[in-house]
């Protein structure tokens, strides 16, 4: 489903004042670079794409990176593999990785093959999660929500394939 129609979609099921704040999350979501594929081992976990205004990635303004589920997984897995993504990017606040740890297992659900999760970075810098047809939770720290997308989007990333792909970022020859 394009971002778009999953926002208006997503907007006709949520209360006034969320509606309100998912539209004006984005202006003209357009893709960044291209969907990339994570594949763990021999197996496919999830196809990512990167949406923002007009198609300009900015780590200081909205945007919306949607997960597309290729097999089933226990939220509290992935929320524990957030965790040990930050880590890897060298984070290392064990009481603030504990909270957000436990912020995610309340928020994210457990997906079956075909589920879409969006993570949206709105104005104010909080992380907004939705599924489907309804809001699953907002992390308000700034930091978490630098940390969280930097799994997918910083330099130290451990997907560097995939970070340039999102981000569209040609390789210098």
């Amino acid at each position: 489903m394009k971002v778009m129609a999953f926002i208006i979609l997503l907007a006709s099921h949520l209360g006034t004042a969320q509606a309100a704040e998912l539209d004006s999350l984005l202006t003209n979501p357009l893709q960044v670079g291209q969907t990339s594929r994570m594949t763990y081992l021999f197996w496919d976990v999830y196809d990512a794409t990167l949406y923002a205004p007009n198609g300009k990635y900015s780590t200081s303004r909205p945007f919306i990176l949607k997960l597309e589920y290729l097999r089933d997984l226990e939220g509290e897995d992935i929320a524990q593999r957030s965790i040990e993504e930050m880590q890897k990017q060298g984070y290392a606040d064990k009481q603030k990785l504990a909270l957000w740890l436990d912020s995610m297992k309340t928020i994210f659900p457990n997906v079956r093959n075909g589920t879409q999760l969006l993570g949206v970075r709105n104005a104010a810098g909080e992380s907004v999660f939705y599924s489907e047809n309804k809001l699953l939770g907002k992390i308000k720290d700034p930091d978490f929500t630098t940390h969280f997308f930097n799994i997918w989007l910083s330099e130290k990333t451990s997907e560097p394939e995939m970070r340039k792909e999102l981000l569209a970022i040609q390789d210098k020859s």
